[in-house]
């Protein structure tokens, strides 16, 4: 985990409503070698929470994040989360998505993220892996939720952060 000292990291977690709330446990640096991945069922809705702990005033706090299948880019979200104030923690819940469905779509995933401010300096970046496993009968339960021209299908979260209560951005 890269830190810079206005900028903590405390929490990764991911919801599901199948699982509950997953920790995902942040990376030291140094040896340790890679943690195993977080194993979840194709189709699981999954939402994002991230908490973090600020020094400063940051504006334009913005979470990029990058996903990766045997080395291919299969896609990456840049969510301006907004300005803080000094203190925390803060608390952010991105919006859920479903993970895809089928064979194909099962098997490890690498995904990084990266916070940056609003000059593009990183403040923070964490890598982890997921590995995505068939549901004999997934297919069958997200059927009538099939993709649309309107509604295209993604891989893990959308495009407005929810700051949780009591937790406010700076204006």
């Amino acid at each position: 985990m890269t830190v810079v000292k206005d900028f903590e990291l405390l929490d990764v977690s991911l919801y599901t409503e199948e699982l509950g709330r997953l920790e995902v446990p942040l990376r030291e640096d140094g040896p340790g070698g890679d943690p195993e991945p977080l194993t979840l069922p194709e189709g699981a809705v999954v939402s994002v929470g991230l908490t973090f702990r600020l020094g400063r005033e940051i504006d334009g706090v913005a979470f990029e994040d990058s996903r990766f299948r045997d080395g291919a880019v299969l896609g990456s979200t840049r969510t301006v989360l907004g300005g803080f104030r000094a203190g925390g923690p803060y608390e952010v819940r991105l919006p859920a998505e479903r993970l895809p469905v089928g064979r194909a779509h099962c098997g490890i995933y690498e995904v990084t993220g990266r916070f940056t401010d609003g000059g593009g300096q990183e403040l923070a970046l964490e890598r982890h892996r997921v590995r995505v496993v068939h549901q004999p009968a997934a297919h069958k339960r997200w059927v009538g939720d099939a993709p649309s021209p309107d509604h295209p299908p993604t891989a893990f979260h959308g495009d407005a952060p929810t700051v949780l209560p009591g937790e406010t951005p700076a204006a």
